[in-house]
């Protein structure tokens, strides 16, 4: 009986194998591939985020990841033209979990998303999700502009570009600033700001 070819050792030119479904299923972040907002595949880690099993998720709509679906609308029209120019989109905002004892509950989530085709981002995407929960809890309960508006402050956006980013006025912007600082019980927006990112 002939003995199998050895196997040629990985060089530079030649790596060694690589199972690259294993490293997105055991990825330490969570990443989710979609079509036209559609989540097609998950790894273990949105599973365990979103206390949900892949079953739940796969063929689903991003939208049962959202408090709201003012939010999910508004978030969907609001990446096309930065998918259209980058390709790439990053924030922080409040999503919601899906299942297991903790159903319902809002967390703070850094989201990335990558358009596959700029001209139609939505069409597919590559997304990854990253739970901030464990240093920035959400205390205080908030309307999904509120949320919107929490989100931009903390990235050191003014009301003027914050306005902009949500396709509102800037005094807007300063009304939900005002409310969340008397939730926040806070005196000045550094402190507001403070208090958003230390939960």
């Amino acid at each position: 009986m002939a003995d199998a070819p050895a196997r040629p050792l990985p060089t530079e030119d030649r790596p060694a194998h690589v199972d690259y479904r294993l490293a997105f299923e055991l990825a330490p972040v969570g990443l989710v591939l979609s079509r036209n907002r559609i989540i097609q595949d998950c790894n273990q880690r949105v599973c365990e985020m979103f206390g949900a099993q892949r079953e739940q998720l796969i063929g689903q709509s991003f939208r049962i990841l959202y408090p709201s679906a003012d939010e999910y609308e508004r978030m969907g029209e609001r990446l096309v033209p930065i998918l259209n120019a980058r390709g790439v989109y990053a924030d922080d905002r409040i999503m919601r979990r899906v299942g297991g004892r903790w159903q319902g509950e809002p967390f703070w989530c850094h989201v990335t998303g990558r358009a596959l085709n700029r001209l139609a981002p939505h069409e597919a995407g590559i997304w990854s999700f990253e739970d901030l929960s464990a240093h920035r809890p959400v205390t205080a309960e908030l309307t999904p502009r509120e949320r919107e508006v929490a989100a931009h402050l903390m990235e050191g956006l003014t009301s003027k570009a914050i306005g902009r980013a949500l396709g509102i006025s800037h005094r807007t912007v300063e009304i939900y600033r005002a409310r969340l600082m008397r939730k926040y019980q806070a005196a000045t927006t550094a402190e507001l700001v403070h208090k958003l990112v230390a939960g």
